[in-house]
């Protein structure tokens, strides 16, 4: 994911082009694009730098936000404030946690995840049945029913989450076609380089074609699988997409 602001310039691009250009080109543009951090260690990082300082305003609450875009859980938030709060001030958590908890309303059991994610057609459930090929947490909103002749669901993968390499066999039609619909992903085929999914991005999947998808390092991802009907059809899970073949699709 490439950060890019404009909120410098939105604000005081007439009144001070130089300080906007700091924020939006420099701060944001070149520092916040640095790959030697992902980008939820430096949501993590600006959120603690920020309650240390007593700031809580709109700034905080921004920060709160981009973290939790990034993948900071519930869970992982309240840590980090309880952490800080021994070193900068009870007061401050405090402050820290009425915002914390304005942007964190309405997650549930599943605090890594948020209603941000899964886009217009919802998180749905852990895909637990499909875990053992699954590095990360991914989870599975099915749009139609089993009996219904096209199946669509709906696949939510949080950051770096991503399935095993895999085939969709059939001897006569089947395959399956990927439409993204959130957030950022990778889809690859043995023997081709990865290709970076945006929303609205088709990918065509044919049958018999090994293959593998999922979300971006620093972004969640989701996309409509339909798996279109065949003869003699059947999945193949292959072996896992190790994390240096993974990580190298992000320099």
């Amino acid at each position: 994911m490439t950060i890019k602001q404009t909120a410098g310039r939105d604000a005081l691009g007439k009144f001070a082009p130089d300080f906007a250009h700091f924020n939006d080109d420099v701060l944001f543009g070149e520092n916040w694009n640095n790959t030697d951090l992902d980008l939820k260690t430096r949501s993590l990082i600006t959120v603690v730098a920020l309650v240390a300082q007593g700031i809580t305003d709109s700034s905080l609450a921004y920060h709160i936000a981009n973290a939790r875009k990034h993948g900071v859980s519930q869970k992982e938030m309240a840590s980090a404030i309880t952490h800080v709060a021994f070193y900068a001030g009870w007061p401050k958590a405090w402050a820290a946690f009425n915002l914390a908890k304005e942007v964190y309303a309405g997650d549930g059991a599943n605090s890594a995840a948020s209603e941000l994610h899964g886009g217009f057609f919802g998180l749905g459930e852990p895909n637990d049945a499909y875990a053992p090929f699954f590095i990360g947490q991914s989870y599975l909103n099915a749009l139609t029913t089993p009996d219904d002749y096209l199946p669509i669901h709906n696949v939510t993968f949080e950051p770096g989450c991503r399935n095993n390499w895999h085939i969709h066999h059939a001897s006569k039609g089947g395959g399956q076609v990927l439409i993204c619909v959130d957030g950022e992903g990778w889809y690859q085929e043995e023997g081709k380089p990865a290709q970076r999914l945006h929303p609205g991005d088709v990918v065509e999947i044919p049958a018999n074609v090994k293959h593998w998808h999922g979300a971006t390092a620093n972004s969640w991802f989701s996309h409509l699988a339909f798996g279109f009907p065949g003869e003699d059809t059947c999945n193949e899970w292959l072996e896992p997409v190790d994390d240096e073949q993974y990580g190298a699709l992000e320099i």
